[in-house]
């Protein structure tokens, strides 16, 4: 089933034209990813598909349904859920209190505390520091606790935002497990990567995104052995 079709997109910034008419889609259970240089556009359209920008033109259908310029609370109830670039997490509230945040729109009380359970199982680090405020947590940490918390929403796709910027190799190869084991327990992910190997190494299918359009894309391990993918995003040379 296609959970999300996205058809024509674009994203102005005035009379800049961020996102160019891009299509692209993710069918439910996979794992996709859309990669591309710093500014080519990424980031505006996942903040157009998940309703924290307007569309300039083009649809975004999601479960059926077109969802094109609904708000992002609206998007969250449905199960579309956004871990975005930066983390965006509540650094004056404790860890627990970030994530309890990310259950606001359910009424499934005994659930939500045996969601909690599990997010502090899958991050023993943030069950370490559940009472501690989250902006004394290390970058790693922080995402960790961005991950949970959009995991609290028991959302039917995730999109994540550049989960690795900044972040260090070992912690960086953690964050990748868990994208992994989510998208293994039936979770659909759409995930926006500068590291683009990481990225392709963890989806099924991916999109290359240059100056707001899409320029190829297909299975992930045809895109990892193209040459003007490993020339332009893995640091190698084209045969």
């Amino acid at each position: 089933m296609r959970l999300l079709d996205v058809q024509g997109l674009e994203v102005r910034y005035g009379g800049i034209r961020a996102v160019k008419g891009v299509d692209f889609h993710v069918d439910e259970g996979e794992l996709v990813c859309l990669i591309g240089a710093n500014g080519a556009g990424k980031t505006s359209t996942l903040k157009a598909l998940c309703g924290l920008l307007p569309a300039a033109a083009g649809s975004v259908s999601y479960a059926g349904k077109l969802v094109t310029g609904l708000p992002s609370f609206r998007l969250v109830k449905e199960g579309l859920v956004l871990v975005p670039e930066g983390r965006g997490i509540f650094g004056q509230l404790t860890v627990g209190e970030n994530l309890a945040m990310g259950a606001f729109a359910r009424i499934d009380s005994g659930e939500v505390r045996r969601d909690l359970e599990r997010m502090l199982a899958l991050f023993p680090r943030l069950a370490e520091r559940k009472a501690q405020s989250a902006g004394t947590l290390s970058g790693g940490e922080q995402q960790m606790l961005a991950l949970g918390r959009a995991l609290m929403s028991k959302p039917r796709l995730l999109v994540l935002d550049e989960p690795s910027m900044g972040l260090a190799p070992m912690m960086v190869t953690k964050i990748f497990e868990v994208v992994r084991r989510i998208a293994s327990e039936g979770v659909t992910v759409l995930l926006v990567e500068q590291n683009a190997r990481l990225a392709l190494e963890a989806a099924s299918r991916g999109y290359v995104m240059e100056s707001g359009a899409i320029t190829l894309s297909g299975e992930a391990r045809q895109l990892l052995e193209d040459p003007r993918v490993r020339d332009a995003y893995l640091g190698e040379e084209a045969a």
